[in-house]
């Protein structure tokens, strides 16, 4: 069984979210078969949290399902902006969306 595609993830992630109340936005496309996925939570209160695909993990079963890790918790828009300027430098096929959620979830689950 394959992983499933990037977009299809995107796209779940962008429902969960206004589905839930949040505002979410894809601020750049990538490569929809299998273009990293990250996502910035805008907490609404000066700080905001940026998500990465996670490394795989060892003896894990199910390595179809995306996992993803904080890489800049916390953080200022200013901080997020210029990580993913250098993330988007490193591989121009990634996805990133942007939540606004004063309960700073991901909906990544």
């Amino acid at each position: 069984m394959a992983r499933l595609r990037s977009d299809l993830v995107v796209a779940a992630i962008l429902r969960r979210a206004q589905s839930a109340g949040a505002t979410a936005v894809l601020r750049r496309r990538g490569a929809g078969e299998a273009g990293a996925i990250f996502i910035s939570v805008d907490r609404l209160d000066g700080h905001n949290d940026l998500y990465a695909p996670a490394p795989p993990r060892m003896n894990e079963d199910d390595d179809l399902v995306r996992r993803f890790d904080v890489i800049l918790p916390a953080a200022t828009p200013l901080e997020v902006n210029d990580r993913m300027a250098r993330e988007v430098k490193f591989d121009s096929d990634l996805w990133w969306v942007e939540i606004e959620d004063r309960q700073g979830r991901s909906f990544a689950e």
